[in-house]
C-alpha cells in the first residue's frame, strides 16, 4: 500500500501554536481538575507555569459531566487498611497495594474540599432518617470536616445532590489556573475544545518533549511543551460492539467521548502498562444503561431471575465458581456477581429482573411504622422523587425508557443486563499504566517505586485517574485526590531536573503534515466516487470503528460470544486488528469533527490491542464475569498472581511482556 503524506497541496494549512509550560495536564475531568486545583496551589509560589487541555468544556467534561447521586469513595470512620482490602477482594486478588492505601489516606480531603466549593452532601437527621443534601444545610447540619455524619449507601459510598458535581469541582480548577495566570505572568493557560493526539519524544530519546493536538472548531494546531506531563484523560468506550443498535448506538454506560487516548499517549512514548486485560463490564438497567448502585445499596433492591431466585445463592452455580475460581468466589465481588448473573441467563433464566418494587413496598412499610401514615407516606415520596433524581442526574435517557415502555419502577421490575466490556482504572476495573508509588508506605517492595509518585517509567510523564493501573475503585473522589497526588509529585520532579528543556524530535511543520493528513487524503480523493461515504482510496471514521468494534466483539470476547475468547480467538482477531492498523494509513476526514474521530479510533484501536495481547499472555480467567478464557477457565494462582506488564514500542510495532512480583502489604 503507497504510503500517503500531506504537503498540503488539497487541504488548507493550519495556524500552528507552540505553547511552552513547566507542567502541562491534559485532561479536563475529575482528575485533571483535581491536578490543576493541587498544582496551582504550590506552583505560584515559584513562579511555574501550569497549562490544561481539555478536548471538551471542563465545566461538563469527564465522566461526571451529567452528574452523579452518590460519591463512592469516601473513607470517613472507616479505616484505610479496610479499603484496601475491599479493592483487592473486587478486583480479584491483585492490586497496586501502595497505590490503593495511598489514595485511601487523601481521598477524604477532596470530598471536604467538594462540600466547601459548594456541593450538597446528604447528612443524618437527629431522628436517623437521611436528609438531602438541601434539607441538611436549611437545617444547619455540620459539614462533613466539622463532624457531619454522612448517609451511606453502603460501606464506602456516600450520597449527594450531584446534578452539578462536575461544574463545581470545574470552577475551582478554573479558579485555580487564574491564580496561575496572575502568578505567572501567562496569558492564557487554560485550552479547551484541543484534542491531544500523541506524544512527541525528546531528542534525547527518554523523555515527553511535546503533546501535540489540533482544535475541534479552529483551523489550528498546538504543540505544547513542558518540562513534565500529566496525563488524566479517561479510559476507552465503543471498542466492543455496543448491544444498543440503530440510532442507540451512541447510548453506553461509560461516556461515549472515552477514546483509550491517554492509554495511547503513554503507548506512545513508551510507558509500561500493567494489567490491560482488566475489563468492566458493569450490569445496568437495559437498554437505558441506567445505574443500580443506588437501588441496590440504598434502597435495597434484590437482583432475581425471572423466577424469582436469586442466582447468587443457587448451589448448583456458587459451587461451580468455587470449583474454577476458588476463594475469590466466596467474596462475590462484582465480577462474580456478573458470572452468577449470566449463568442464570445462559440457562433460559432471564431476563434478570431488579426488583423495584418489592424494594418501595418495604421502604414504604417501615417508614410508616416508624414515623406514621401521613408521615411516613411524605418521606417515601420524598424518597421516591431521589430514585427518580439518580437517573435524571446520571443517566436521562433511562427515565425516558421507563416512560417510552409504559414502567413504572414502583410497580413493575425492571430489567437489568451486562453490557459491552469498557477498559478503565479509575472505576471497577484496573486497566493502565505502571506507575511509582509514594514510597513511604511501610512494607513497599522495591520495585513499586522509583521516586515519584505516579510517574510512569518514562521520566518526567505522570498519570491520573482512569490511565493508572492496577489500582481500581478510585471513582469520582479517588481520581480527584489521585490528580493533584500526582501533580505535586511532577512539580517536585521539574524543581529536582530545572536544566531539562523540551526539544522535540518533529517540527512543527512535521507536526502540521501528520495531524492534517486525513483532510490531505479525503480532499485528493473525494471526487473519485459520486458518494465520498464509500471510496477505494480512504476510510472514514465510522467504517473504521464499525470493524474495531466487530473484531473486539466477536474475537476478543464481547457480547455476541457470552464475553469468551481462546488463543486461537485472540490471534485471529489481532491478524484481523494488525490489517485494521495498516489501513488507519488512509485515513480520511472531511471537517474537523471527522478528523476527531479518525484520531479518537485510532486511540481505541492501540487500546484494544494492548487488551487482546494482554488477555492472550495471561493464560487464565481471572476476571470470570468480564471475561473467559475458554482453553484456561480457571484461575491459576500458582503460576499467575501476578502483573501483567507491556511496553509497546510504537517504531518497530512490536511488544515486550513479562511478569512482575504482587506483593500483598496489609493482610
Amino acid at each position: 500500500m503507497e504510503k500517503e503524506t500531506c504537503t498540503f497541496s488539497y487541504c488548507k494549512k493550519p495556524d500552528v501554536t507552540e505553547v511552552e509550560c513547566d507542567l502541562l495536564i491534559m485532561g479536563g475531568g475529575m482528575a485533571g481538575c483535581g491536578a490543576a486545583f493541587e498544582a496551582c496551589r504550590w506552583a505560584n509560589a515559584k513562579k511555574m507555569t501550569v497549562v490544561m487541555v481539555d478536548k471538551a468544556a471542563t465545566d461538563r467534561s469527564g465522566a461526571v459531566a451529567m452528574g452523579l447521586s452518590a460519591i463512592n469513595t469516601y473513607v470517613g470512620e472507616n479505616k484505610v487498611a479496610d479499603y484496601v482490602k475491599y479493592v483487592r477482594n473486587d478486583l480479584m486478588g491483585i492490586i497496586r497495594e501502595d497505590l490503593v492505601f495511598d489514595l485511601g489516606r487523601h481521598v477524604d480531603d477532596s470530598v471536604q474540599c467538594f462540600e466547601e466549593w459548594g456541593l450538597p452532601i446528604w447528612k443524618k437527621g437527629d431522628d436517623g432518617f437521611s436528609m438531602d443534601g438541601h434539607q441538611a444545610i436549611a437545617a444547619g447540619k455540620k459539614s462533613l470536616k466539622d463532624g457531619g455524619t454522612p448517609v451511606r449507601t453502603g460501606k464506602w459510598q456516600i450520597m449527594i445532590n450531584g446534578e452539578s458535581y462536575k461544574v463545581v469541582v470545574a470552577e475551582a480548577a478554573k479558579k485555580a489556573l487564574e491564580t496561575n495566570r496572575a502568578a505567572t505572568g501567562m496569558a492564557q493557560n487554560h485550552y479547551e475544545r484541543v484534542f491531544i493526539v500523541k506524544a512527541v519524544m525528546d531528542k534525547n530519546g527518554k523523555n515527553v518533549a511535546a503533546a501535540i493536538g489540533f482544535s475541534t472548531r479552529e483551523n489550528k494546531i498546538y504543540s505544547f511543551k513542558a518540562k513534565a506531563m500529566l496525563c488524566a484523560t479517561a479510559g476507552a468506550v465503543n471498542c466492543f460492539r455496543p448491544r444498543s443498535v440503530g440510532e442507540g448506538m451512541g447510548r453506553t454506560w461509560y461516556p461515549v467521548f472515552c477514546a483509550g487516548s491517554g492509554y495511547a499517549f503513554g503507548m506512545q512514548a513508551g510507558a509500561e502498562l500493567t494489567l490491560m486485560e482488566n475489563r468492566f463490564v458493569p450490569a445496568r438497567f437495559k437498554d437505558g444503561y441506567g445505574p443500580v448502585g443506588a437501588w441496590f445499596l440504598f434502597f435495597k433492591a434484590k437482583a432475581t431471575d425471572s423466577y424469582g431466585e436469586d442466582y447468587c445463592t443457587n448451589k448448583e452455580y456458587f459451587d461451580d465458581a468455587i470449583a474454577r475460581y476458588g476463594d475469590y468466589a466466596k467474596n462475590l465481588g462484582t465480577a462474580i456477581r456478573n458470572h452468577l448473573m449470566m449463568r442464570a441467563m445462559r440457562d433460559g433464566k432471564g431476563p434478570i429482573l431488579m426488583q423495584t418494587p418489592s424494594a418501595l413496598e418495604i421502604i414504604s412499610k417501615n417508614m410508616k411504622e416508624k414515623l406514621g401514615e401521613k408521615e411516613g407516606a411524605k418521606q417515601v415520596k420524598h424518597l421516591e422523587a431521589e430514585a427518580w433524581e439518580d437517573f435524571l442526574d446520571m443517566a436521562i435517557g433511562q427515565a425516558s425508557l421507563w416512560a417510552a415502555c409504559n414502567i413504572e419502577p414502583d410497580k413493575v421490575a425492571s430489567e437489568i443486563m451486562p453490557t459491552e466490556p469498557y477498559l478503565l482504572g479509575s472505576h471497577a476495573g484496573c486497566a493502565g499504566f505502571w506507575v511509582s508509588g509514594p514510597g513511604d508506605l511501610p512494607g513497599t517492595p522495591e520495585h513499586y517505586t522509583w521516586g515519584y509518585n505516579r510517574m510512569t517509567t518514562v521520566p518526567g510523564l505522570f498519570m491520573a485517574g482512569d490511565v493508572v493501573g492496577a489500582s481500581g475503585h478510585k471513582f469520582s473522589s479517588g481520581s480527584h485526590a489521585e490528580g493533584r497526588m500526582a501533580a505535586k509529585a511532577a512539580l517536585a520532579y521539574i524543581l529536582d531536573n530545572a536544566g531539562y528543556k523540551p526539544d522535540p524530535k518533529l517540527t512543527l511543520d512535521e507536526i502540521a503534515a501528520e495531524l492534517y493528513l486525513p483532510f490531505e487524503i479525503y480532499e485528493k480523493y473525494k471526487t473519485y466516487t459520486t458518494d465520498p461515504v464509500i471510496n477505494p482510496n480512504y476510510i472514514g471514521p465510522k467504517a473504521l470503528q464499525a470493524r474495531l468494534m466487530k473484531i473486539a466483539d466477536e474475537y476478543f470476547g464481547g457480547c455476541s460470544t457470552w464475553y469468551m475468547t481462546s488463543k486461537t480467538m485472540l490471534e485471529e482477531g489481532l491478524r484481523k486488528l494488525d490489517m485494521l492498523k495498516e489501513d488507519c494509513n488512509k485515513m480520511a476526514a472531511k471537517d474537523l469533527h471527522e478528523l476527531l474521530r479518525c484520531f479518537e479510533n485510532y486511540h481505541r484501536i492501540l487500546s484494544v490491542e494492548a487488551h487482546a495481547r494482554h488477555i492472550l499472555f495471561r493464560e487464565e480467567s481471572r476476571y470470570p464475569g468480564y471475561y473467559y478464557r475458554g482453553d484456561f477457565n480457571k484461575i491459576d494462582d500458582a503460576n499467575w498472581k501476578c502483573f501483567t506488564n507491556s511496553v509497546y514500542h510504537a517504531d518497530s510495532n512490536t511488544w515486550e511482556f513479562k511478569k512482575v512480583p504482587y506483593v500483598q502489604m496489609y493482610p
